[in-house]
């Protein structure tokens, strides 16, 4: 075990220089109003425990604990503090010393033993659809927010997807752990476009998790060796970019691969880079779009989705009057943090059912799984897509 808070660098929590202005961006501050649930709080409070001035406490662990991981105070911090950084390092360092709980234990379990073997992910999916078709599924807060499964979206047998006219780039495709069982169908609307925009999509053989999960809980050797074996197969290929379609895996990639050289493109970044085609269809629709934290605010990618959208013919755009606050998802925190993360979905709610929109768009499993089961308890009628979804549509 390493020295209690090895991790955290005295650099990155001496950036902080306790200005407030993170504050009103934070979703736990914003429904909680305390000091201790915002970025400057936590920041204080780790920078105590690795100067000793303050005695490490598991009460205290509780505001470390609440932090969603979103950044979106990354996005108005003038001192360019790099919370995400912060808090990933500061919970692993967290993780070595505190008293073990069977809700943490199982979560890195489930982890490391399942999400990050894709035989064992597959099998699971499969037993979970399974239980759907059977209404076995949990009536646990997790089992309320599964989507209806499809067959798990799978890479074909030769590897490979041609461009569909000519070819102008190739492209490897993150297929990813949790989102092909979850949601195949944007996937498959991802790939499709990625041809239309006259790429040939290569699908790494042996790839897994990128690790977000692992590191945005505290569990860095596991994301460390996810990384290791992936960046050997990455290595093994030749594209000129390595697509995906899930914010969560797009920025730890870009944050923890180096070795993939800056050619890591969200989706929505790499078609606004390449265009696509004229559209064929209209698409009548009201609309509105959530910001995935991890795409707005750590690869700060705003634009480019929006600009393919609002591109569609026929499309009547509205904005939320705060569609870059977080939803609550993040991750394992819905299942780990379910009072919390039901506070902040509300609010969330609120903002999102002002806007009377048909179909709401979002660039992350997570945000898609936590607003479509909060639609559905409020008896709302909105759609929750992806935004490859969505932009399908009009081909």
């Amino acid at each position: 075990m390493t020295a209690p808070f090895a991790r955290l660098s005295d650099d990155d929590l001496a950036t902080c220089v306790h200005c407030g202005l993170c504050l009103d961006a934070c979703p736990t501050f914003r429904v909680t109003g305390l000091e201790t649930e915002s970025p400057r709080g936590r920041i204080y409070l780790m920078t105590q425990w690795k100067r000793g001035t303050i005695a490490f406490d598991e009460e205290q662990v509780k505001h470390i604990d609440l932090c969603l991981g979103c950044r979106t105070c990354e996005a108005v911090c003038p001192s360019g503090v790099p919370y995400g950084r912060i808090i990933e390092t500061g919970r692993a360092d967290v993780e070595d010393i505190r008293r073990p709980s069977f809700k943490r234990a199982m979560s890195r379990a489930s982890l490391r033993q399942l999400v990050g073997h894709p035989r064992r992910l597959k099998a699971a999916g499969a037993a979970m659809r399974l239980a759907q078709k059977l209404r076995l599924t949990s009536v646990a807060r997790s089992g309320r927010m599964l989507p209806p499964l499809s067959p798990q979206y799978g890479a074909p047998a030769a590897g490979i997807v041609p461009a569909i006219g000519e070819r102008k780039h190739r492209v490897a495709f993150l297929v990813g752990c949790v989102m092909p069982i979850l949601y195949p169908q944007s996937h498959e609307a991802a790939v499709k476009l990625l041809q239309l925009a006259g790429c040939e999509v290569w699908f790494p053989p042996g790839e897994r998790c990128c690790g977000a999960l692992f590191a945005h809980n505290g569990d860095l050797e596991g994301a460390e060796r996810l990384r290791e074996a992936n960046m050997r197969t990455y290595d093994a290929g030749t594209f000129d970019a390595l697509i995906v379609d899930s914010a969560g895996c797009g920025a730890h990639l870009k944050d923890f691969y180096p070795g993939l050289n800056g050619r890591v493109k969200d989706l929505t970044e790499w078609l606004g880079e390449v265009g696509l085609p004229a559209p064929k269809r209209e698409v009548q629709m009201r609309v509105t779009y959530q910001d995935a934290c991890h795409l707005a605010h750590a690869q700060r990618i705003k634009k480019q989705p929006r600009d393919l959208m609002r591109a569609l013919p026929g499309v009547d755009w509205i904005e939320m009057r705060h569609p870059d606050i977080c939803c609550g998802a993040a991750g394992l925190y819905s299942t780990l943090e379910p009072a919390m993360s039901n506070r902040i979905l509300q609010e969330k709610l609120e903002d999102l059912t002002a806007t009377r929109a048909d179909v709401v768009t979002v660039a992350n499993p997570g945000c898609q799984m936590q607003l479509a089961a909060g639609l559905r308890q409020r008896g709302s009628t909105m759609k929750v897509e992806h935004v490859s979804e969505f932009l399908m549509r009009a081909f």
